[in-house]
């Protein structure tokens, strides 16, 4: 699918770069490392940043797939396999963050550790294991960090925004207003269903083409019934309306509209992109074979079986917050981590 239709992205102010000298930047920027963990239901990802006058650069980043949260819709439990993965994971940014002395830092954990049994049995074994002390966030704090991380990304405007996060076993949604000099937030929604969740509810890959298409309208549907007293929040007039998401699954579906070759971040982050496209983007993808959604460079084996489950949730997003124009942003609750500790050590950011 071609690009024309969509507006391409400005520069990111947290892109990974070389950090300037020490010696070049006022005292008060020099010498601060800062380290944003999160450890969500399906990934583990990690940022290391120090400030500079326009923002931030990142000296540092790492994200993997662990899955923590497979089997967990089933059992209640974090599986022993999906411990030894984020462990694998956790111990890989431990040693990032020692290696880079940073200063302050905070790692957050998210729905697979606030639903799962052992989650507090989990996070202790992190701490005794890595080092790492995992706070186990609530919705809403994953949904402010989530918004500071991402909104400077806004399409400009002066109508309502909301912007989601499709994570792997919830999904949050925040409307906010921009009107005063940060944005502030009217109401927020997490939903039970993020990517993981949503499709261990179907359980099984369908060969039928039927079948697949009616497995994606069940899924449809039960995120839109997750979304309805959300819905009857949100102003009923939907004129100048804004969207943005960030996660995995918009900046996948992006790569796809943009025929990528590989993931491209330069690229994805910050891309305006008509919502009809995005709309046939999902549609596409639901109606292919597991194999067939391997194929493609920037969903390959990993994404193939979840990526169904976030065309299914983006779409009821989208029914529910009909705007124009989606929004793009590979930045999220890392970015909002690391903009709140440095606001709190006084830097204007």
């Amino acid at each position: 699918m071609a690009q024309t239709a969509a507006t391409a992205p400005p520069p990111s102010s947290s892109a990974p770069a070389q950090a300037p000298p020490e010696g070049t930047l006022p005292r008060r920027l020099q010498r601060h490392t800062y380290g944003a963990l999160d450890l969500g239901t399906n990934n583990c990802r990690l940022l290391i940043a120090r400030p500079t006058e326009e923002g931030f650069v990142v000296i540092d980043a790492f994200s993997r797939v662990v899955r923590l949260g497979e089997g967990l819709a089933s059992s209640g439990r974090i599986a022993e396999d999906a411990i030894e993965r984020a462990l694998g994971a956790l111990s890989v940014c431990a040693e990032k963050l020692r290696r880079r002395r940073v200063t302050l830092a905070r790692s957050v954990a998210t729905e697979a550790c606030r639903r799962a049994v052992n989650g507090r049995q989990f996070v202790e074994r992190v701490r005794n294991e890595t080092g790492i002390v995992l706070d186990i966030i609530s919705p809403e704090e994953e949904a402010r960090l989530a918004m500071l991380g991402c909104h400077r990304l806004l399409e400009p405007g002066d109508g309502p925004a909301l912007i989601f996060d499709i994570g792997g076993g919830s999904t949050e949604l925040v409307l906010i207003d921009t009107d005063g000099d940060s944005p502030r937030i009217k109401c927020w929604w997490s939903a039970p269903w993020g990517v993981v969740s949503l499709t261990e509810s179907e359980s099984r890959r369908l060969a039928d083409p039927e079948e697949r298409l009616a497995a994606y309208a069940r899924m449809r549907e039960r995120v839109r019934h997750a979304f309805r007293r959300f819905a009857e929040l949100l102003p009923r007039n939907k004129h100048d309306i804004r969207l943005m998401g960030t996660s995995g699954t918009v900046t996948t579906l992006a790569s796809v509209y943009l025929a990528l070759p590989s993931y491209d971040r330069r690229a994805v982050d910050g891309l305006m992109m008509p919502a009809a496209d995005m709309r046939k983007v999902s549609e596409m993808l639901s109606g292919m074979s597991h194999e067939e959604r391997s194929q493609l460079p920037c969903i390959g084996a990993d994404r193939a079986d979840l990526v169904v489950a976030g065309c299914a949730i983006l779409e009821a997003i989208m029914d529910i917050w009909p705007a124009a124009t989606l929004g793009v942003a590979d930045r999220g609750i890392r970015e909002g981590i690391l903009r709140s500790l440095m606001a709190r050590d006084g830097h204007d950011i």
